[in-house]
Parts: C-alpha cells; structure tokens; sequence
C-alpha cells in the first residue's frame, strides 16, 4: 500500500470541510493524515474539531500584528528573507492604482504572520496543506517557501463558487445577487493571485425561484464536503497532473498558466 500523505489544514472559522477531510481520513477513503491545525482565530471552534481528534493546533494572531502595524510600523519588522520588491512584482491581487501605503501594509503584515506560520509548520513533515475555511489571503512569500517546485504545487483551496466566476469572499452570495441559475463550488490549487490557481474539481447545484441565499449555502456546503475530500484523495494517488502552457495574445504578448488534469 501507498504511503499516506501528510496534510497540514489552516482554517479561520467552523472546519466543517476540515471535519469531511478528518473523516475521510479516518475511513480510508483518503491515504493520509491531517498532522496539524492552524488558524488565525483563536476561537475557531474547527479547534475543537481538531482537538477532538487529538490532532497539534496553532494559533498565529494575524490580527494583533496588524494592530501593533497601525499603532507604530517601525516596530514591525519584516522577515529577513522578505524582498519587498520581489513580493509586490508577483502579487495580482492588489488593484492597479491601489493606494501604495495599503499594499505595504498589507505585504509587510501578511509577510510577519505568514513566516509565523511557516515557524510553526516547521516541526510537522507535510505534502499538502489545506486551505478549509481561511480566510486570509496567502502571499508569495508563504507561496514560493511551500511550492518550491512550481509544477508541483502543494497548497489546495476550496471556493463557494464556480471559477472563475465569482473569486472573492462570498462566493455564494455573489451568485445568489447575480440572478445565476446554477451555482457550485470549486477546489483549486493555490497562486499569486485571488482565487485564480488551476481548478482541480467543481461541483454544481440548480437554482431555483423559491431557492434563498440560505438554501444556497447549504446545498452549496454539502457539495463542498464531498468534493474537497475527493480533490484530496487524487493528490494522495498522485493522479493530479499540472501542466504549463503559453498563450500568445493578438498583440505578440504572451503569458502563462498552469493546468490540472486528473490521470
């Protein structure tokens, strides 16, 4: 049999996909271990979930480096690792013309907390980590010290929406708002930009007329604790195959994307 995998999950809320992907760990469905939890809310009740299961947890207080940054920046200091130039060259998050004061703020915090994750991470050998629920967005500088070889990516997200429609926090409610009459979710590999990695797997659900924004989510949720841990089990089987292709625009421009297919 197939060495299990080792998973590491950072959650921010509930932990219900991480609860899907606990169980189906357990069950076999999924050859692997989730080794740690972290999140950046110490009230997280996916902790208990966690705990439960007798599983490490962490905490990394995103919001009091951001709070000591507001009080006085000079008192925080970046890794010594970070290139600040080098981090808002491959970021696409920010939009152009977006206030540079923000961006830095921003950059240099995300950068604080995210080599605390990385400190924290460090005792825990893993293959995957699992975004189930965290909501803060994840720069280069977490990015390229996880994803070292970039065809081989290590870090997966789930989206409450079908991409690329909709990236963004309330992905559910941006479709419910939008009038769609099909709305889904959506798990992907992790890159620079906001919800836009390569697509691993996508479930989808009917709107109705009568449908609200509540029985929305909650279809929405129940497809999600079936795909997540189904997009897990493919990278356990080593059937995720990513590929690179360059497209060139009609003005000689070219750019690059990654793809997922599932072998």
């Amino acid at each position: 049999m197939a060495k299990k995998i080792k998973i590491g999950a950072v959650i921010s809320g509930g932990g219900t996909n991480l609860q899907a992907i606990i169980d189906s760990c357990r069950s076999g469905e999924i050859n692997g271990e989730i080794v740690f939890v972290g999140t950046d809310n110490p009230d997280a009740k996916g902790l208990q979930r966690a705990e439960e299961d007798r599983i490490p947890t962490f905490v990394t207080n995103y919001s009091g480096i951001i709070k000591k940054y507001n009080n006085d920046p000079e008192i925080i200091a970046a890794p010594d690792d970070f290139i600040y130039e080098d981090i808002l060259t491959k970021q696409s998050f920010s939009p152009e013309g977006y206030n540079p004061e923000k961006i830095k703020k921003f950059l240099v915090t995300r950068a604080v907390a995210e080599d605390d994750l990385l400190k924290q991470m460090a005792p825990y050998q893993f293959d995957l980590i699992v975004l189930a629920g965290f909501m803060r967005n994840l720069t280069p500088y977490f990015i390229d010290r996880v994803n070292t070889d970039p065809l081989n990516p290590r870090i997966m997200n789930i989206h409450p929406a079908l991409l690329p429609s909709f990236p963004g926090v309330d992905g559910y409610g941006d479709t419910f708002r939008y009038g769609c009459k099909t709305g889904g979710c959506t798990v992907h590999f992790i890159d620079y930009g906001e919800d836009s990695g390569p697509i691993i797997g996508q479930k989808s659900f009917q709107i109705e007329p009568e449908d609200t924004i509540d029985t929305i989510k909650k279809k929405g949720l129940e497809l999600e604790w079936q795909l997540y841990p189904e997009c897990v089990r493919l990278f356990a089987e080593g059937r995720l195959k990513t590929e690179k292709k360059t497209f060139t625009l009609d003005n000689g421009k070219t750019f690059e994307r990654v793809f997922v297919t599932v072998v």
